[in-house]
C-alpha cells in the first residue's frame, strides 16, 4: 500500500497551471457564482419573458453545449490546452454581450446567449482537466484537480452571494451582474490564454497496462451518469422534499446548501491526498457507497416526526458531500489515469459528456419521482448507486 502523497500549497499552484492559471480559475468561478443561478430570473425580470420559454431556452442551451463536446475533445487532442481553456471563457463573453443587447422580449437572443452560456460551461471542466492533466502527474495531479475544484466552489459560493446581495437593485441590477460577469469572463480568459501551454500527445509514449481501459471506461461513463446526480442532491432533491413534503422553513434547504459548499472547498483536497494511499477504482466504488448510505439515510430521516426530520435531513446531507467530495476527487483522476496520451481530449469529452447528461436529466427523474414518495425516490437513486459503484469496482 502507497504512503499518503504530500502535497505542499506552492507545488499545488504549480501543478494546476501556475498563479496566474490560479487567478483565471477564481476569477472564472466568481464571474459564474454571478449570473449561473440569476440566468433565469435575468430572461423573466429583464428581458419579460415567460418563465417557460426562459426555462426551455436554457434547457436546449444545455443539450448544445453536451453535442458540442466531441469536437471540444478533439481540438484538445491536437495540444492547445490553454487556448481550449480561454475559448471556453471567451464564449461565454459573448454570451453575456448578447444578453446585455437583447431588447425585452426578444427570446432568440436570449436563447442564443443562453446557448455560448451553455457551450463554454461544459467545455470549461473537460478543458481545465486536460491541462492539469498535462502539466501534473500521478497523484500530484489528482489534488491539483481536486484543488481547482475547491478553488471553483469557493467562486462559485462567493459569486452567488454577491449577486444576491444586489437583487434588491431590481432589473439594473440584473443588468450590472451581467455586465460584470462579461467583464470577469474576459479577465479570466486573457490570463487563462496567456499561459501558453501546449502538449504534443503524438510524442508521448504508449502508456502499456495489463489492464483493459476501453471495458473500464465504458463502464466508468455509464456509472458516471449516475453518480453525476449527487450534484443535484442539494440544490433540487432536498430543497424539494424539504420544503413540499415535510413543510420545513426555506432556512434549511439553504442551510444545507452553504453547508455543502463549505465543506467541498475545505475538505475537497485533504480528502483526496487522503485516499490517494488507495486506488483510484476503490475509492470511486467507495464514493458510491458513500452516496448508497446518505440517499438510505434520507430515506429514514423523512420518516421521523414532523420535529425532527428537517434537521436530520440536514446531517445526513454531510454524509452525502462527503459521498460527493469522494466522487468528485476519484472520477475525473481516474479518466485520466486510464486515457490514452493521444486520446486524452476525447476521453475527458465523454466524461464531461456523460456529468453532463447525468446533471441534465437528473431535475426531471427527480421531480417525477418525489410525488411517489420517499421510497421511489430514495430508493431508486440508492439502488442506481449501488449498481453503478458495483460495476466501477468489477
Amino acid at each position: 500500500m502507497p504512503a499518503i502523497t504530500k502535497i505542499r500549497p506552492r507545488a499545488l499552484v504549480r501543478a494546476s497551471g501556475g498563479p496566474r492559471y490560479a487567478v483565471a480559475l477564481a476569477v472564472d468561478a466568481l464571474g459564474t457564482g454571478l449570473l449561473r443561478p440569476f440566468l433565469l430570473l435575468y430572461g423573466v425580470t429583464v428581458l419579460r419573458l415567460s418563465a417557460p420559454v426562459t426555462g426551455t431556452a436554457m434547457t436546449i442551451a444545455v443539450v448544445a453545449g453536451l453535442v458540442c463536446m466531441p469536437a471540444v475533445g478533439r481540438w484538445l487532442d491536437r495540444g492547445p490546452r490553454s487556448t481550449v481553456v480561454a475559448a471556453s471563457m471567451l464564449v461565454r463573453v459573448l454570451g453575456v454581450a448578447l444578453l446585455l443587447a437583447a431588447p425585452a422580449g426578444h427570446v432568440w437572443l436570449f436563447a442564443t446567449a443562453a446557448l455560448f452560456l451553455g457551450i463554454g460551461n461544459q467545455a470549461w471542466p473537460a478543458a481545465h482537466a486536460a491541462l492539469v492533466a498535462t502539466v501534473a502527474h500521478g497523484r500530484e495531479r489528482d489534488a491539483a484537480l481536486a484543488g481547482g475544484r475547491a478553488l471553483r466552489n469557493a467562486g462559485l459560493g462567493v459569486g452567488a452571494l454577491l449577486a444576491t446581495a444586489c437583487l434588491t437593485g431590481g432589473t439594473a441590477a440584473l443588468q450590472a451582474l451581467a455586465a460584470v460577469t462579461g467583464l470577469a469572463y474576459l479577465t479570466a480568459a486573457t490570463l487563462a490564454w496567456s499561459v501558453h501551454l501546449r502538449a504534443d500527445p503524438a510524442a508521448t509514449p504508449v502508456k502499456t497496462s495489463d489492464d483493459k481501459p476501453a471495458p473500464r471506461m465504458r463502464a466508468l461513463l455509464a456509472a458516471n451518469v449516475v453518480y453525476a446526480f449527487c450534484l443535484n442532491v442539494p440544490e433540487i432533491a432536498l430543497p424539494l422534499i424539504l420544503v413540499t413534503q415535510l413543510h420545513a422553513s426555506p432556512v434549511w434547504p439553504a442551510a444545507v446548501f452553504v453547508v455543502n459548499t463549505v465543506l467541498v472547498v475545505t475538505l475537497q483536497v485533504p480528502v483526496t491526498v487522503l485516499l490517494s494511499r488507495f486506488s483510484r477504482r476503490s475509492v470511486l466504488a467507495l464514493a458510491g457507497a458513500v452516496l448508497t448510505v446518505s440517499y438510505l439515510g434520507f430515506l429514514a430521516a423523512g420518516s421521523l416526526g414532523h420535529d425532527w426530520a428537517a434537521p436530520a435531513v440536514a446531517a445526513v446531507s454531510v454524509v452525502c458531500t462527503i459521498g460527493e467530495i469522494i466522487y468528485a476527487g476519484s472520477a475525473t483522476a481516474l479518466v485520466t489515469h486510464l486515457a490514452p496520451a493521444h486520446a486524452l481530449g476525447r476521453m475527458i469529452a465523454r466524461f464531461q459528456l456523460s456529468t453532463g447528461f447525468g446533471l441534465a436529466v437528473s431535475p426531471a427523474v427527480i421531480t417525477a419521482l418525489a410525488p411517489y414518495g420517499a421510497t421511489a425516490l430514495w430508493g431508486s437513486l440508492a439502488a442506481a448507486t449501488l449498481l453503478s459503484a458495483s460495476a466501477v469496482a468489477q
